[in-house]
């Protein structure tokens, strides 16, 4: 298929207008109309109806694998550009909020650095084309057990350090005097539901069997701060990496025994690292 057919059968299936499609990619109405024909007579299939405008059960098939197609070409291009362009004085760092402990906060260098906290489903993205040099995900995982990552692109992985996870909640809650507390325990007890700045509801499912975890209050967000305020006011319990769940006014981080996980943090970076992003790579080697 021609990815530029494609873009365009994506972008006016995402805008339900052909007028609109065109004003957005700069082409006429009339260009846009002959790719989309000319990638139905590719494909033998109708993409579109027309009035209204909407995908087929083919066209709808087809966007599933348009999304991960474009981006991989825009993850080739972004690939190639890195290596040919001369080396950047900068580091520019993608980031979930978790995985920013004290290790990472140490090895980064003292000036020079952009870095932008992101949903840990965005980061391998914005790595894979060019937007970030390099990406810090993290996750509950089994010790030394790497973590699952969306394949967008070639991209190497490796860990840059695991800590123990605490399960944080108020400083009046019963189970505050308690030492230790185990996962299975906690699955009918109310949760906040904040997939990208504590360790997902997902994972704690899949760590305890797959059930319960549901959640008294969703959490659209990166501002770790702003959950720990709402887990120690009562809203619901969450678990976070020790470092992150320690020193919260009204609330008590206690350590979580079983099952044995840990958080764990991995670096993602393309196949070439050069300058300031081999030198955080290299510091937080030594560092883990």
């Amino acid at each position: 298929m021609d990815p530029h057919l494609l873009r365009t059968y994506v972008t006016v299936a995402r805008l339900a207008s052909f007028s609109e499609a065109a004003r957005e990619l700069g082409y006429t109405q009339s260009a846009v109309s002959q790719h989309i024909a000319a990638l139905e007579q590719d494909l033998g299939a109708p993409l579109l109806t027309r009035r209204p405008v909407a995908p087929t059960a083919a066209g709808e098939r087809l966007l599933e694998h348009a999304g991960p197609l474009l981006l991989r070409l825009h993850a080739a291009r972004a690939d190639v550009a890195r290596i040919a362009a001369a080396p950047a004085h900068g580091l520019s760092l993608a980031a979930c909020p978790t995985a920013l402990g004290p290790r990472v906060l140490a090895a980064l260098p003292a000036a020079g650095v952009t870095l932008r906290a992101l949903a840990r489903a965005e980061i391998p993205a914005a790595v894979a084309t060019g937007t970030a040099d390099l990406g810090l995900v993290d996750g509950l995982a089994a010790p030394s057990d790497p973590l699952r990552l969306p394949d967008v692109a070639p991209l190497t992985t490796e860990g840059a350090g695991e800590e123990p996870v605490c399960v944080l909640l108020p400083a009046t809650h019963p189970l505050a005097r308690r030492t230790g507390l185990r996962l299975a325990d906690l699955a009918d007890a109310r949760w906040l539901d904040a997939p990208d700045a504590a360790l997902p509801l997902t994972q704690l499912r899949a760590a305890a069997g797959g059930r319960g975890f549901r959640p008294a209050l969703r959490y659209e967000g990166t501002d770790v701060r702003g959950l720990t305020a709402l887990a120690a006011a009562g809203h619901g319990l969450t678990l976070l990496p020790r470092t992150a769940a320690g020193s919260v006014p009204g609330a008590v981080a206690v350590p979580l025994v079983a099952p044995r996980v840990v958080h764990r943090t991995e670096l993602v970076f393309g196949r070439s690292l050069r300058g300031a992003a081999a030198a955080l790579a290299e510091a937080l080697r030594a560092r883990a």
